[in-house]
């Protein structure tokens, strides 16, 4: 926090249960140097990492299904979302982060995974950084099932499409998670599957 324009007043903590929900107020002062009072709700719940699993022999990608309560309130008739495997960074690097959750997710056991970028996916009210990767695949990797963990409630089902039909259901609104979409992209754009 080193922008001299900017002046936090008072943090409220309005919800420390799952994450950290706080509201800030502070003082912006604007480029005429007129000081604004701002005052916003900031949603903390850690940093994350997703990875896209890709096979080059198959042409195919490994994704989940799950249930996605926000989407469920706000349109998604279903509440479940197709996407990439992701998770919350606990005490650890987000390599070793993706790794865990790979396996706990999907049942693969990856040893080298390539981070390609990290992005701020709703920056108007969440802090969550999200670090991409990518990482290729084989059926040898497979060592359990998936499904993530019981104790986190995840209830995953685990999915391997051809790339070029789930590089389509983004044109057909089958998958509309952005981490997801940014991935595929990637992944187009720098043929990672020919």
């Amino acid at each position: 926090m080193k922008n001299p324009n900017i002046t936090i007043k008072k943090t409220e903590i309005l919800s420390d249960k799952w994450a950290k929900l706080s509201k800030i107020t502070l003082d912006y002062t604007k480029e005429d140097g007129e000081v604004e009072e701002q005052k916003r709700e900031v949603y903390d719940r850690g940093d994350g990492a997703t990875i896209l699993l890709f096979n080059k022999i198959k042409k195919s990608v490994v994704l989940i299904k799950q249930f996605r309560l926000p989407t469920y309130l706000n349109q998604n008739e279903s509440g479940f979302l197709i996407e990439a495997c992701a998770g919350v960074l606990e005490i650890e690097h987000p390599e070793e982060c993706i790794k865990r959750e790979t396996e706990e997710e999907t049942g693969y056991e990856l040893h080298a995974v390539k981070k390609i970028f990290q992005a701020y996916m709703s920056p108007g009210a969440v802090t969550e950084i999200i670090h991409f990767f990518v990482a290729e695949y084989d059926d040898e990797m497979k060592k359990g099932k998936g499904g993530g963990l019981a104790s986190e409630h995840e209830n995953i089902e685990v999915i391997e499409l051809p790339f070029e039909t789930a590089y389509n259901m983004i044109a057909s609104g089958e998958i509309v998670d952005a981490k997801t979409i940014l991935l595929l992209q990637y992944a187009k754009i720098n043929q990672l599957i020919n």
